[in-house]
């Protein structure tokens, strides 16, 4: 499975930016997908995550009420609609994707298949 994430940028506090994930290659190997950011000197945090078939979501409470995961299946795209942006978002974000066949458990801890991490910059 690939994930590819797309979509970081510079944007001002207060602003709004979409995030992209496209999978390919096995998809059939994951029914739930995250997003999972790295902020500077910072462990990395889990964000949100959805469940492909389903449509389940789950947010952590820092993004709660802003951020929106949602998905396109014939795209087998997955997007993070990030609102209301402050500093504190700033940070890599990465999709992820467990293994459907080696993890289970909603929402999902632990991830297989990763994206190569896209740069969210917000200015204050």
């Amino acid at each position: 499975v690939q994930l590819q994430a797309s979509g970081g940028g510079l944007v001002q506090a207060g602003g709004s930016l979409r995030l992209s994930c496209a999978a390919s290659g096995r998809t059939s190997s994951v029914v739930n997908l995250g997003w999972l950011r790295q902020a500077p000197g910072k462990e990395r945090e889990f964000v949100a995550a959805l469940s492909w078939s389903g449509g389940s979501t789950y947010y952590a409470d820092s993004v709660k009420g802003r951020f929106t995961i949602s998905r396109d299946n014939a795209k087998n795209t997955v997007y993070l609609q990030m609102n209301s942006l402050t500093p504190e978002d700033t940070a890599v974000y990465y999709c992820a994707a467990p293994d459907r066949y080696t993890r289970s458990g909603w929402p999902p801890k632990s991830f297989d298949y990763w994206g190569q991490g896209t740069l969210v910059t917000v200015s204050s």
